[in-house]
């Protein structure tokens, strides 16, 4: 069980592609966006969490956060997410074939 883990996490999605090439990768791509939104700003109204707000380690820590909440949020949205980007995929493929 630990490998299957270990192995879905060392391989970590490729950052989103400027133009997704369907409706399927555009909605997948805007819900990692909105994850990482949403982790970014949880993490910066919590109060510091682990890193003391004051300290010098938390100014220099702060890229290497945003990164593993950009990363995290992009493995989060390709395994299925919170199924925003099937929902959006759904309503464009109907529109679109309307």
């Amino acid at each position: 069980m630990t490998d299957s883990v270990v192995s879905r996490t060392t391989s970590l999605p490729s950052p989103p592609q400027s133009k997704p090439k369907s409706a399927a990768e555009a909605a997948q791509q805007f819900e990692a966006l909105l994850i990482g939104q949403m982790l970014r700003t949880a993490r910066e109204s919590g109060g510091g969490g682990w890193l003391d707000e004051d300290s010098d380690e938390n100014a220099t820590a702060e890229p290497l956060l945003d990164l593993a909440d950009q990363q995290f949020a992009q493995l989060l949205a390709s395994n299925g997410g919170f199924g925003l980007a099937k929902m959006i995929a759904d309503s464009l493929n109907q529109s679109t074939s309307l």
